[in-house]
């Protein structure tokens, strides 16, 4: 668990730190001792399920809700104002006027910011070519699609050129090619240097965009660094054994409790979304050619095997004791009672 002492070897260059933030509703923890940074030209990923603190957390950092301890540093500021003269802030819920034309939405936004007039079109112009909506600038966005909502919102985040651009689920709810169009703007403004802190419960999404990750579970970080850092972590491949396309219960739990018995397998367990499939993480040098023999010995057949690097998936399963997705499932359900 990361301590202020921690933040006095920090680099510098941290345009954006998180130092022991901790909120809670009633007396429900939603974010515990939360401590990250992130430097210019990065974008850090924000994983975890439904519920993990993920909403909470970056509310906090862009002054929407107080933090009951912890502090918020954004390029040197920690007053509310100033923060929010550097950081740029897009909520997952897009909330445009209909009525509003896009050229007309992004000077209310200009406006409510007190830039000068002499700027305000000039700045239009350059989010508007930005983020490839000058076509639709003077359409009534009541007549936008889905995409081009998230990228007018995403321009009016931008107008005010701010340091931190933080983003929550920037993409739930999109079609592939409107996701696809907002990681390759993301990695522009990467390349601009750009800060940016991104929220998301997709495991793809984090992977391939993140320079590090911060995974969240029942608001607590439970794992911190680069991909690679965080899956190599791990010491071992993920293997993947089905012992029929879709096994019965009892069978799978037999061959897992034989799999495991094995020296080279460091843990396992039985994927039920996956059709009662078993999840190992085994040592890298390991002979997995031995599993149809193991198997075959104890009357079990063998459906398919495959080897593989593991994923952040598995960094959260090993952090954690299940996935992403069961972590998210069960979010859910207890949010229903």
């Amino acid at each position: 668990r990361a301590n202020l002492s921690k933040f006095s070897e920090m680099s510098t260059n941290a345009v954006l730190q998180v130092e022991n933030l901790h909120k809670t509703y009633g007396d429900r923890p939603a974010v515990q001792d939360v401590s990250f940074r992130v430097v210019p030209g990065t974008i850090y990923g924000l994983l975890g399920p439904n519920g993990a603190g993920k909403t909470t957390t970056i509310r906090c950092i862009s002054t929407l809700l107080r933090p009951d301890r912890g502090r918020v540093v954004v390029a040197g500021a920690t007053d509310p104002r100033a923060i929010r003269r550097r950081l740029g802030y897009v909520a997952q819920e897009v909330a445009l006027d209909k009525v509003l034309t896009g050229r007309e939405l992004l000077a209310l936004q200009g406006a409510m910011y007190h830039l000068p007039p002499a700027q305000i079109q000039v700045r239009i112009a350059a989010v508007l070519a930005l983020l490839e909506l000058t076509e639709y600038a003077d359409r009534r966005t009541g007549t936008y699609s889905g995409g081009l909502k998230k990228r007018l919102d995403l321009a009016a985040g931008l107008l005010h050129e701010p340091q931190v651009l933080v983003l929550d689920e920037p993409t739930v709810g999109l079609d592939l090619p409107s996701r696809s169009a907002i990681w390759e703007f993301l990695r522009q403004l990467r390349q601009r240097g750009t800060a940016i802190l991104l929220t998301s419960h997709y495991l793809e999404e984090i992977d391939a965009l993140s320079d590090r990750v911060g995974i969240l579970d029942r608001g607590k970080m439970v794992a911190e660094g680069t991909p690679d850092q965080l899956k190599d972590g791990l010491g071992g491949d993920r293997l993947t054994v089905k012992i029929r396309e879709f096994a019965d219960r009892p069978e799978a739990e037999q061959a897992l409790k034989l799999l495991q018995g094995q020296s080279w397998v460091k843990s396992g367990r039985i994927n039920t979304l996956q059709g009662n499939a078993i999840n190992l993480t085994v040592a890298r040098d390991s002979d997995t050619s031995v599993v149809r023999s193991l198997l075959t010995a104890a009357n079990l057949p063998l459906f398919s095997l495959s080897q593989s690097r593991p994923s952040l998936d598995d960094v959260f399963l090993a952090a954690t004791g299940q996935t992403l997705v069961d972590a998210d499932l069960a979010a859910r359900e207890l949010s229903r009672k």
